[in-house]
């Protein structure tokens, strides 16, 4: 971290207090969002920096999620606290994202990669044979 510059620096406070949103990040450090794009591109330890922001704003929405998944107290605006029960969304989300092997999706996902062989069946070359003629 010590060869990054001070404009880095900046983004990079920046970008973790709006949790790694890179327009509002440019915006509060006065950084073109070009600059930030091109200093990804140039600057292997400023890229690996704000990777690591990024994974902190996942572990902050994750921690979110798990909140809203198991109940939350929520004070109104008029300071009356009250229970918000677990949300059936926030569930049925981190089931179809993390519970994908145990069967906790609507489509099957097929990972292939191997190749495939195409043979033209034996048919082939007289059916076209014919249709040029």
């Amino acid at each position: 971290m010590d060869k990054i510059d001070d404009r880095k620096k900046k983004l990079l406070e920046a970008l973790e207090e709006c949790h790694g949103i890179i327009t509002d990040a440019c915006n509060k450090a006065g950084v073109a969002r070009a600059s930030y794009y091109n200093w990804i591109s140039e600057d292997p330890e400023f890229k690996a920096a704000c990777e690591e922001v990024q994974e902190g704003a996942i572990d902050y929405v994750e921690g979110q999620l798990f909140k809203r998944i198991s109940g939350v107290s929520v004070t109104g605006a008029d300071g009356e606290v009250f229970e918000q029960p677990p949300s059936d969304t926030a569930i049925i989300f981190y089931l179809k994202t993390k519970g994908k092997k145990r069967g906790y999706v609507e489509r099957s996902e097929v990972d292939h990669s191997g190749g495939i062989k195409l043979s033209k069946p034996s048919w082939f070359d007289d059916a076209m044979e014919t249709k040029t003629t």
